[in-house]
């Protein structure tokens, strides 16, 4: 006679988990709390910061360039990002439980996969955006009109859609027997292929491998394109006129730097230096820290969007009084 579904949970296959167990920061209770208002701290710096970038340059017409544009779309996934895992970790931690349902996790692995697989595109667009403005500035109207832009951004989108939905669908066909406990605080999708014991591990591998291949292609697409960049930026008389077209790459090379190394950190280290305590940190690191940072690094240098920003708070309190 076979087993409820409830007692075979961790050891039957996919369609008797009906949810994961995340992996807990802490089982302390101060300490998870002190992880709850920490998170809330960050989250709502994030959304402060990409909300008022948002806001800033929907509002301003002189920000309704091809670079802010992109800048927008740039805060939306962010904010997106870090929405789709925080506010779960933070509730977990808040009533110290670990459970996600299975639709929940689903749900969130589909959500973060397209959202980081368009922000990918998106910088990608972003350095070619860059590319044209300083290496063909008199074409830099008919390559990248209103048309190009929202095909662009569109594309970016449909590219991270795309992706998410390939890997999610793979991911959950798997049979899952090795239990529901997920080895990180948000469902990850190698953390989820631990739990398969199917010889079809292979065909996520299988996609997981032509990914890297398009992620490296996009990767090169952007060094090449900074390499124009600079080979024109030295060729500029002025040290003043270097120093103006540079800075106007530095904060999105800053992001792709902070993006990318993040990134590889988490899924290129060694399997040797791999810890469930090391693995919660540098998830974190890839996962919250961008979407909290990426607005402080485009406002910091930048100072059209300092003006408009400016403007747009004098004006929200002009109106209050």
């Amino acid at each position: 006679m076979r087993a409820p579904c409830a007692q075979r949970q961790q050891m039957s296959n996919s369609s008797c988990i009906t949810q994961f167990l995340l992996l807990a920061f802490t089982d302390t209770r101060e300490l998870q709390l002190l992880h709850f208002w920490l998170f809330l701290g960050i989250y709502l710096a994030a959304l402060l910061g990409n909300g008022l970038i948002i806001t800033t340059i929907a509002c301003d017409q002189h920000l309704h360039t091809p670079m802010y544009f992109f800048l927008l779309n740039l805060s939306l996934l962010d904010l997106g990002c870090i929405s789709t895992i925080v506010p779960k970790s933070m509730a977990n931690s808040l009533w110290d439980t670990r459970a996600i349902s299975y639709q929940g996790c689903t749900a969130q692995v589909l959500t973060f996969a397209f959202l980081v697989g368009a922000e990918y595109s998106l910088l990608t667009v972003m350095s070619y955006d860059r590319y044209v403005a300083i290496c063909k500035p008199l074409h830099y109207g008919t390559l990248l009109g209103s048309k190009a832009c929202v095909h662009m951004a569109a594309a970016a989108w449909a590219t991270g859609f795309l992706y998410a939905l390939l890997h999610t669908a793979n991911t959950f066909s798997l049979p899952l027997c090795k239990g529901n406990a997920v080895d990180q605080f948000f469902c990850e999708i190698p953390q989820i292929l631990k739990l398969s014991c199917s010889d079809t591990y292979f065909r996520e591998a299988g996609l997981i491998v032509v990914n890297v291949c398009l992620g490296f292609g996009c990767f090169v697409f952007i060094v090449v394109s900074y390499v124009q960049i600079l080979r024109a930026v030295l060729r500029i008389p002025s040290e003043q006129g270097r120093h103006k077209a540079f800075a106007t790459c530095l904060p999105h090379l800053a992001v792709v730097s902070l993006f990318l190394s993040t990134v590889m950190i988490a899924y290129l280290k060694p399997p040797s230096i791999s810890s469930p305590s090391l693995d919660l940190v540098v998830s974190v690191l890839y996962s919250v820290v961008p979407p909290a940072v990426n607005p402080l690094i485009y406002s910091m240098r930048n100072q059209e969007l300092k003006v408009a920003l400016n403007k747009l708070i004098q004006s929200f309190f002009c109106q209050q009084q």
